[in-house]
Parts: structure tokens; sequence; C-alpha cells
């Protein structure tokens, strides 16, 4: 059986805004080993609209950079959404009974499911869905956006904290 994690980066303030959040090559690298190790990924639109940048190769990218777009590429895709009309190559557009969509993914898969986009892991918390919370606390204060928690903030139980670069910590945590 799977296990659904909601991960993201975060603000010490508490906002999610991947433009704000410098991706140094050691957080680049984590994200990379992270992508290619999922079972695959559920996201919410407006996080699979930002992801759909790595669908198509870039002349810029570095070596980095096209790895993580084939991790990322190759892995299955699940998007829930009410308002687009299609998604991309490997995902699967998700309308309607999110909850045994997700409970389907869990039950079928081995390994990890990543969730993004902190709506859609609002309803997911609500539905007891999702299996640990992993926030990466950056340096940076926004004042506002887009808040980690979308809702009131579950009751949680702190079970691990990791160092993944000079400047970000991984804080993880689990439903009681």
């Amino acid at each position: 059986m799977a296990k659904l994690i909601f991960r993201m980066n975060q603000s010490l303030d508490g906002y999610v805004d991947h433009l704000a959040m410098p991706s140094r090559p050691t957080i680049f690298r984590h994200w990379i080993d992270q992508v290619r190790d999922l079972a695959g990924s559920v996201y919410g639109r407006g996080m699979y609209e930002v992801m759909r940048y790595w669908d198509e190769d870039r002349p810029e990218w570095s070596a980095e950079g096209h790895e993580f777009a084939a991790a990322w590429r190759s892995q299955p895709k699940w998007v829930v959404s009410r308002s687009l009309k299609s998604v991309g190559p490997n995902a699967t557009l998700v309308r309607d009974d999110i909850e045994a969509v997700i409970r389907g993914l869990k039950a079928g898969l081995a390994g990890e499911i990543s969730l993004s986009g902190p709506n859609l892991a609002r309803s997911a918390t609500d539905l007891g869905l999702i299996d640990e919370y992993q926030l990466y606390l950056h340096p940076v204060v926004l004042g506002h956006g887009k808040p980690f928690f979308a809702g009131p903030r579950p009751p949680l139980r702190f079970v691990a904290s990791d160092r993944i670069d000079d400047d970000v910590i991984r804080l993880t945590y689990v439903p009681p």
C-alpha cells in the first residue's frame, strides 16, 4: 500500500511560492531524487499548470534540469480539476470522487505518492487521506500568498527533521 505525502516548499511565515524560494543545487538534487523515486503524483490544477513547464525541453536548462524533467515526465500523474479539459502526457484527469481515486491509488501502488497543491491538500486532509506532511522551510518571509495549510491545521505529530541544505530544513509530521 502506498503512502500519500503532501510536501511543498514553504516560507518561514507559512506561504508557498516556488518562484520566491531559490532552488540551489543541493535542494534541486534533492527534488530530482524525490521525484525519481515516486510511485506517482496527484496534483491540484494550479500546481499541475506550474509543473507543466517540465513537459518540453528548453535549451537554457542545465543537465540537472533535463534530469528533473525526465524523472517528472516518466512518473504517472493524476490531476484533480473540474475546469481543465485535458492534461498532458502520462497524466489522468480526475474530475469527480477524489476520495475513491486516491484510495484506489493508495491500495494499488507501492511506495510514495506525492500530493501537491494546498487546496487539494485541504480536501485530502478533510477526507483523512494524507499519511504524512513534509514542510520544506526556506529562510524567506513572504508576508502574503497561498498558505501551506489552506484550512485549519489538522492535528499533527512531529516525527522527523532533516537538513536538506545549508538553508532548508524538512519537517515531517503525521496525523495522530
